[in-house]
């Protein structure tokens, strides 16, 4: 199923998660235990995440988009980073998906690794979208956005004029970044209508459930902590399971407010962990 007109067709909110390709034997195991639990609540489709480089790596990733639709009958959205490859090597990997039946992607520049060299063919996600663009009309293209800004932007009307070029080339949905402040993502919504960008935007929301993984979001996506979220890390940063609820709960009520307030889907960054996929799920089953 292609994506494209999903938005148009569903009457409720459009609900999706990602999760990653393991690497390891007990990751194998957890990440059937989680596509489990997610495959109940049934959501519209199931990203995975692309390696900064090598072909073992992104191999993975179309081995489990291929079991998430045919064993899980979930639709996969295959991200594709592009800042370590070739456009002969990006069209190699779409030739790839096509032979797959793997139509809907996730188009990103990807992050920066020391372990591999930038090969300076593509420098942002929008060429990304343009070379897609002009390999096959096939593809529905998604793209990433950034509530708060993206970290290496010149200013907040660069970043969103960068975005509306995004779409201009070619993407025709946006997920956004993680975020913990709803207000923050509201002003969003508001100034990309004001830039002309009008495909549908799903929120991007990671419960988070310990101290150190807050902190190293924060540091990557530059996303501000909340003050209530703050009084949170500071009470029970020395209780791992009282954390890990108060985290849950903070997502599942973010999550209850974006969809009161009528935006256009959720998107749930999972960490291929099966009891944030089952709490989630658990929380929210019946709003959606």
């Amino acid at each position: 199923m292609n994506l494209d007109t999903l938005f148009e067709e569903k009457k409720k909110q459009v609900i999706s998660f990602e999760i990653f390709p393991p690497k390891k034997g007990a990751a194998l195991r957890d990440i059937d235990a989680t596509l489990e639990i997610l495959s109940s609540l049934r959501p519209d489709f199931i990203s995975i995440t692309f390696g900064a480089g090598g072909s073992a790596v992104n191999n993975k990733t179309i081995e489990l988009a291929k079991k998430i639709r045919e064993v899980y009958h979930i639709e996969p959205v295959v991200h594709l980073t592009c800042l370590n490859y070739t456009r002969e090597e990006i069209k190699g990997m779409l030739e790839e998906m096509k032979e797959a039946g793997l139509y809907n992607l996730l188009a990103l520049r990807g992050d920066r690794s020391p372990d591999y060299e930038p090969k300076q063919e593509f420098h942002y996600a929008n060429d990304l979208i343009r070379f897609i663009r002009e390999q096959s009309s096939e593809f529905h293209i998604c793209a990433a956005c950034y509530p708060e800004t993206h970290q290496e932007a010149a200013s907040r009307a660069a970043d969103l004029q960068h975005l509306k070029e995004k779409v201009d080339s070619g993407a025709t949905h946006l997920i956004s970044q993680l975020f913990f402040k709803n207000s923050a993502f509201y002003r969003f919504l508001e100034d990309a209508a004001i830039a002309g960008i009008k495909v549908p935007i799903e929120a991007g929301i990671m419960p988070v459930t310990n101290r150190a993984q807050i902190e190293r979001m924060v540091t990557l996506c530059g996303a501000s902590l909340p003050e209530k979220y703050r009084r949170i890390m500071h009470k029970f940063e020395d209780n791992k399971e009282a954390l890990f609820d108060a985290g849950m709960a903070y997502a599942i009520n973010q999550i209850v407010d974006l969809l009161t307030n009528d935006v256009d889907g959720i998107h749930l960054y999972t960490m291929n962990n099966p009891a944030v996929a089952r709490r989630i799920c658990e929380g929210i089953r019946n709003l959606v």
